[in-house]
């Protein structure tokens, strides 16, 4: 990896701060990849005596891995307000967009191998103007036109991307008709074959209804949107299995028949995902000019500065967004 990564330290009052700390002090022991964190220094410099370690930090404008070694180097954003656990601000919102803007930069100049954010509170941001719904479509607007970013969550040996995302389940149906599918199970399999290293892809397309709509008796969306899509999809030569029943599709035995799962809707995906790998999930945006991942957690209010988050999840997102990074740059 040519250069390090760039991490979003995320909701100042959350435990992106906490992870951050967590995952330089661990660098040596569990090979966590250089990275710069783009924050306010006083937050992290006032967590750190929270949570009663001592962390060298020093801010930067340039960085490399020899200063990640000697200590945590930090890119600067200034919060309005302090970053009080548990507490988020809406003031603040516009520091916590910064630092993501700012990764995005990084990676387009070439300065940063990847991108890596940590949890924003989407409430506090709204509340401060922001408008997009979450991290994902912000990344789209920054990435530009004719890149759409596709969520996908990894973890546990299993890999799954909800086609509806953060929406009302009640409206999924109906947005089932406009999504894009068959974009979005080519970028899916473009993914996994030049940022994961699958030779000869597999996708699992999952059906919306139980039983996969039972031969159109528990609903007509399998026969009359999915199914025409993904013969289309069969006749160009991918191999996409579906749609399948989903209550059947994330047994370790049917994991093993396919490298992806294209799930219709946000708990579809997730569930299976947290369940096998709750601590070590990693959200990966497809479809960017830039690569971008996440852990696969909120902010957790409440554990903020209480030295009981976990950083499985950060340091997984960390190693593999440096992998992804590596991938394409061969």
């Amino acid at each position: 990896m040519s250069a390090p990564l760039a991490l979003s330290f995320g909701e100042p009052a959350g435990i992106g701060p906490d992870l951050i700390l967590a995952a330089w002090s661990l660098k040596d022991s569990v090979a966590v990849p250089p990275f710069v964190a783009i924050a306010d220094p006083a937050v992290l410099h006032a967590r750190a005596k929270a949570l009663g370690v001592a962390i060298p930090l020093v801010e930067v404008s340039e960085f490399s891995a020899e200063t990640f070694a000697a200590a945590l180097p930090v890119l600067a954003v200034r919060c309005a307000a302090p970053g009080v656990c548990g507490a988020p601000d809406p003031a603040n919102a516009a520091a916590v967009t910064e630092a993501i803007a700012t990764g995005v930069r990084l990676c387009r100049e070439g300065r940063a191998a990847a991108l890596v954010t940590a949890p924003i509170h989407k409430a506090a941001l709204a509340a401060g103007g922001f408008r997009h719904p979450g991290h994902t479509e912000f990344l789209g607007e920054l990435a530009g036109p004719g890149h759409t970013p596709i969520m996908m969550l990894a973890g546990g040996g299993l890999r799954v991307v909800p086609l509806t995302v953060h929406c009302a389940l009640s409206e999924v149906p109906t947005r089932l008709r406009s999504a894009p599918l068959a974009d979005v199970a080519r970028a899916v399999l473009r993914a996994l074959a030049a940022d994961f290293g699958v030779a000869r892809p597999r996708l699992a397309v999952a059906g919306l209804n139980p039983h996969a709509g039972e031969d159109g008796l528990m609903g007509r969306e399998e026969a009359e949107i999915l199914a025409p899509v993904l013969d289309a999809l069969r006749a160009e030569g991918h191999r996409v299995l579906g749609p399948l029943p989903a209550d059947t599709m994330f047994h370790a035995e049917a994991r093993a028949t396919y490298d992806a799962a294209l799930c219709m809707y946000h708990d579809q995906a997730l569930i299976p995902l947290k369940t096998l790998d709750f601590h070590g999930g990693v959200n990966v945006t497809l479809n960017l000019p830039f690569v971008r991942t996440s852990p696969d957690h909120g902010t957790a209010l409440t554990l903020a500065g209480t030295g009981k988050a976990r950083p499985d999840s950060l340091i997984a997102a960390l190693r593999m967004a440096a992998d992804i990074a590596e991938a394409r740059a061969r």
